[in-house]
């Protein structure tokens, strides 16, 4: 912040400066309009000069100017919690949520001992702090699948236990060339009522006194491991439910079975290929 109104002020300084060569310019123009009739090409020239670096200086004046204004205004409602929030994950608004606070506070938490973990050295002829553990960062966690079949479907929202729709079941196509004065054939378009019920897809985790006082921990938990458990059986719902009680009746299940229209007697690896 002081650097900018350092900045500020120097410019502030230019531009004094600027105004005063360019009023006193500005006179001496008058002056020899006065005496000769007119401006001469090398006075216009200056003039125009003058007035072009003037403007740029007030231009970044106000550039300048605003930007502070904007920074104090943020610097300034920081203090009082008015800043823009940022759009909170499923982690932080569970641990933001009143009622994980009033569960945390109604805990009677016992003493607390701390026991410190040092190094052990079973070697006799080492001295003490020679040789120290390499503590990694983090977590080391095992690879997660890749999770997109949601994104690929257009989602939608209801308030019903079940979703009426129809289905297109069957198109007979009989479209032909109609020479004049016969008749013209009909097609057939079969349709049925299909009926899905909504599945919830849920699961819990029991929460020690520890972790509710980690609330950095238990965002992490339910951001990394609760949201991808979800994701992960929505997933294989999608693709793999058979529909059964409350099951979704996933895509592979209602698929029309492939029919291979290249077989050979002792097929390859090459024939699949073609």
């Amino acid at each position: 912040m002081s650097e900018a109104n350092e900045l500020l002020k120097n410019l502030s300084a230019k531009i004094e400066k600027a105004t005063g060569e360019f009023n006193a310019k500005a006179e001496e123009a008058l002056k020899e309009a006065q005496r000769v009739g007119g401006l001469s090409d090398e006075t216009k020239a200056s003039v125009d000069k003058m007035m072009t670096e003037l403007n740029a200086l007030r231009e970044s004046e106000k550039t300048l100017k605003a930007s502070l204004g904007e920074l104090e205004q943020h610097v300034a409602q920081m203090p009082l919690g008015n800043a823009v929030q940022a759009a909170k994950s499923i982690g932080q608004q569970v641990i933001s949520a009143d009622v994980l606070k009033d569960i945390n506070s109604s805990i009677q938490a016992s003493k607390r001992i701390s026991v410190p973990v040092q190094a052990a050295l079973t070697s006799v002829d080492v001295a003490e702090g020679v040789v120290e553990p390499h503590r990694l960062p983090g977590i080391d966690v095992a690879p997660k699948q890749r999770l997109f079949i949601r994104d690929l479907i257009a989602p939608g929202k209801t308030t019903s236990p079940a979703i009426f729709w129809v289905q297109q079941t069957g198109f007979t196509n009989a479209a032909a060339v109609a020479p004049e004065n016969t008749t013209k054939p009909y097609s057939n378009i079969q349709f049925a009522t299909k009926i899905t019920p909504v599945t919830t897809i849920a699961h819990m985790f029991k929460a020690s006194k520890q972790i509710l006082d980690d609330f950095a921990q238990l965002q992490s938990l339910v951001d990394a491991e609760m949201r991808y458990g979800l994701k992960f059986v929505e997933e294989q719902e999608i693709l793999f439910g058979d529909g059964s009680g409350a099951h979704l009746h996933g895509i592979i299940p209602q698929a029309s079975k492939f029919k291979a229209e290249f077989e050979v007697d002792k097929q390859n690896g090459i024939d699949d290929l073609r």
